[in-house]
């Protein structure tokens, strides 16, 4: 038998002073590419940063890299999300950052980005040229890495390392925020990598998979358990048996019946236009569904409706019944509106506390800021216990897995009990059984008559509630429909 390509020897990880590696061994054997699953926080991305050289360990871990391949002999680690700095090598960003034009010039271009990594590993720019075009990914050149969406920023890191062809390509959550026409390119893409000699680690919880795939593999309780597929066992995801809390029961009160009206709204980015002719209207108690491929505008139309473009005053646009720019401010919008969003998550305060995280929800801030009083005390506590997070209140949201994260965000979006509701991929990152679990608190929240929008790309991975869907295109509305309950089966 040749000699493993990459050889790990009763390894141990700690992630926070947890042990979630545990006496781990795993030969990768040349023409083996694996898919590495399992639950959030088993630990499989602490598994590839080790791989990586990017994560301390005891243990042993070797390699043998093919010394006659022409591919780079190295490992290259993609992370589930992207962490870029400004010009001056900061990071130090905000959320509303992304639309404010001036500072978006603060960070590199697309194109100045992947420039700097090509001559960084002295590769051909004609590659990724043909790889922009195969995703989709050309008229983002000129784009400020700040202004790009989750699903941008992915396409991004994929492009790099597709363009570097290492031997060993180890990518976390490949799929994220990519439309079903990118996750098709993709497969294609990491097929004719892998026939030229690229080894993959995916880690992922999908079924649907490259076929290049060829050995299948879970963490858990620590260890590598070899799998015959990448179809998992059933898992229960029934919720245990806790109310919702009495003030999440009440009615919303709304201003007007009238939520969102949009009169042929327009954004442009300099010479971009982002929006053309948005006209869109939601109503009180309404549950839509937003969809559309990357970079058709989502995102941007969302910033609208939740107070942070200022090109919203610049257009025909109402919320709540009011003309924006009619004299609210944009404190006196997000009273009425809770949002869950990749972006938002990225940019949210790391470290502050499960119990802060929830509680700063009163005062949409990224951190808690004022002391609660005990009628609001009580509620988070009262959250906290419904979404069974009593065990980490007082642990850093940084240290728990995405899954918790994702519930403790939701619990900060609502503890307002807030009449708009706004959940913009909600899911990214999760597993299928996680994926559900969330959509049904979310069906069983939305039964108050709150309104919702709803951002997702694939009808298996959404909330029952769902009425109606707007579908935009190139920045514009391609569809306006009822969904049928065939439709999101």
């Amino acid at each position: 038998m040749s000699e493993p390509l990459v050889s790990i020897q009763n390894l141990n990880v700690k992630y926070q002073h947890k042990l979630v590696i545990r006496d781990l061994n795993w030969d990768i054997f040349p023409g083996e590419s694996w898919l590495l699953t399992g639950s959030s926080g088993t630990g499989k991305s602490s598994l590839a940063k080790v791989i990586a050289g990017l994560q301390s360990y005891s243990g042993n871990v070797t390699f043998s890299f093919n010394t006659k391949s022409a591919l780079p002999a190295r490992v290259f680690y993609v992370e589930s999300w992207y962490q870029f700095k400004n010009i001056e090598g900061v990071a130090n960003f905000y959320y509303q950052q992304r639309y404010t034009s001036l500072q978006a010039k603060d960070t590199l271009s697309v194109g100045a980005e992947l420039r700097n990594f090509g001559k960084e590993h002295q590769l051909e720019f004609t590659a990724a040229e043909k790889l922009l075009i195969e995703l989709q990914f050309v008229t983002f050149m000129n784009s400020s890495l700040l202004e790009l969406s989750s699903g941008e920023h992915k396409k991004l890191q994929l492009i790099k390392a597709l363009w570097l062809k290492p031997q060993l390509l180890i990518i976390d959550q490949p799929y994220t925020g990519l439309d079903v026409l990118s996750r098709v390119k993709l497969d294609h893409l990491l097929n004719d990598i892998s026939a030229e000699g690229v080894q993959l680690i995916i880690i992922a919880n999908d079924t649907e998979l490259p076929s290049c795939i060829n050995r299948f593999a879970r963490i858990r309780e620590g260890q590598l358990e070899r799998l015959p597929s990448a179809k998992l066992d059933p898992v229960s995801m029934e919720r245990p048996g806790r109310k919702l809390p009495d003030f999440l029961k009440e009615a919303p009160v709304y201003p007007s019946d009238e939520i969102v009206r949009m009169i042929n709204v327009n954004i442009s980015y300099g010479e971009k236009q982002v929006l053309k002719n948005i006209n869109w209207e939601v109503r009180a108690g309404e549950k839509w569904l937003l969809q559309g491929h990357n970079g058709s505008g989502k995102s941007t139309l969302l910033s609208l409706i939740n107070g942070d473009h200022p090109q919203s005053y610049a257009n025909d646009f109402y919320l709540f019944g009011n003309k924006r720019g009619s004299g609210e401010s944009i404190w006196d919008i997000k009273q009425h509106i809770g949002i869950i969003s990749p972006e938002f998550h990225w940019y949210f305060d790391s470290s502050s506390t499960v119990w802060q995280s929830i509680a700063s929800g009163f005062f949409d801030s990224v951190g808690l800021f004022k002391q609660l009083p005990f009628s609001k005390s009580t509620k988070v506590d009262e959250l906290i216990n419904f979404f069974g997070l009593t065990d980490d209140k007082n642990d850093l949201l940084s240290t728990l897995p995405l899954g918790k994260q994702r519930l403790v965000l939701l619990a900060r979006t609502i503890i307002k009990n807030p009449e708009l509701l706004i959940l913009d991929e909600p899911c990214q990152g999760l597993d299928l059984h996680q994926t559900q679990y969330f959509n049904k608190l979310v069906d069983e929240l939305s039964s108050n008559g709150m309104t919702l929008i709803y951002v997702g790309h694939f009808e298996s991975d959404l909330p029952a509630c769902l009425e109606k869907r707007i579908i935009l295109e190139n920045g514009e509305v391609k569809k306006v429909e009822t969904i049928a309950e065939s439709c999101l089966i």
